[in-house]
């Protein structure tokens, strides 16, 4: 027997529950891992309210971890115990142990910690695809990343000024506009006592942005299709205060023409091969320094709930980790 925090229905952080569960020895393909550290990210919130549906009840939470290998199945030629690896795999991240698929695994390289790990496969790799994918950022784009100092915040602030971008976060209080700001971004505009449309257009002149990063998504919508220039995309890549609510096709067009998309890690990591590409990219800036990772909240895993209850009232910076 191991722990683990299972959702036997959906709710609220009391729904969140630490017991007992069986881990089986790995069958073919498949690897059994002994976790370190557990990564927090508002994607978990998503499904223990019921907006992202698990495929059934109870599940497992968590979507990101890091630790090592135990024991390998049939078939398992490229990992083997002892050896320290990290995941972002949909649910069964919260647990003391767990078994997964072997090809959702990388092998974490000896300079990156258990815990970087842990917040790097899901948020750090969100930031890659989101920055070099998704739109490709370079020198003397200006960007607006929402959020700046969440945990993908404030990496893709880190990321987006090593890449040579003008880098505009908003952010809901003073001391989180310090962090962003001692992390890339250029102006951290206060949301709660400034109109973020109108201090966009200050700062960059009447120019506006060429990309929007919202992982907001309900109060941050429609005013960040207002800071786009014409033919600027506005990428939609997360709800933490709801989702964006339904609008005409044809306001993309009085915008300037805009482009807008709503991708997900999944579409970008789903071959062996661009995984590989994604964490052989994030682990070369990370070690390069590059990118600093900010791990600023522990918890012990049996305290899940007060770690929903912190990330949901916006008492977190940076990333956050479970200790099983």
């Amino acid at each position: 027997m191991t722990k683990a925090v299972r959702v036997h229905k959906v709710g609220g952080p009391e729904v969140l529950t630490y017991e007992d569960v069986e881990v089986g020895a790995p069958g073919a393909g498949e690897v059994r891992i002994r976790q370190h550290a557990v990564g927090l990210n508002f994607i978990d919130v998503y499904f223990r309210t019921g907006l992202y549906k698990a495929p059934g009840l109870p599940f497992i939470a968590g979507n990101e971890a890091a630790g090592e290998v135990v024991a390998v199945g049939p078939g398992v030629t490229n990992f083997h115990p002892g050896d320290r690896v990290a995941y972002y795999f949909n649910l069964g991240g919260y647990a003391s142990e767990r078994v997964i698929p072997a090809d959702k695994l990388v092998k974490l390289p000896d300079h990156i910690t258990y815990e970087q790990g842990a917040v790097l496969m899901l948020k750090g790799l969100t930031v890659w695809y989101l920055l070099h994918k998704t739109f490709k950022v370079e020198p003397g784009h200006r960007v607006l990343i929402h959020a700046a100092a969440g945990g993908i915040g404030l990496l893709a602030c880190q990321w987006a000024k090593a890449l040579g971008a003008h880098v505009i976060g908003t952010v809901g209080s003073k001391a989180k506009a310090d962090i962003a700001l001692a992390n890339g971004c250029d102006h951290a505009i206060l949301y709660n006592e400034e109109n973020f449309v109108e201090r966009v257009k200050q700062i960059s002149r009447g120019e506006l942005c060429d990309v929007v990063y919202d992982g907001v998504g309900k109060t941050t919508f429609p005013g960040s299709l207002s800071c786009l220039r014409p033919r600027g995309l506005f990428v939609s890549f997360g709800n933490a205060s709801g989702p964006v609510p339904p609008f005409a096709l044809a306001d993309l067009n009085t915008h300037g023409s805009l482009f807008a998309t709503r991708p997900k890690l999944n579409d970008y990591v789903g071959t062996r091969k661009e995984l590989l590409e994604g964490a052989d990219t994030l682990f070369a800036a990370v070690i390069n320094g590059k990118l600093h990772v900010p791990i600023n909240h522990a918890y012990a895993l049996k305290d899940v709930a007060k770690a929903h209850i912190d990330l949901e009232s916006r008492a977190t910076t940076g990333a956050a980790i479970l200790r099983p």
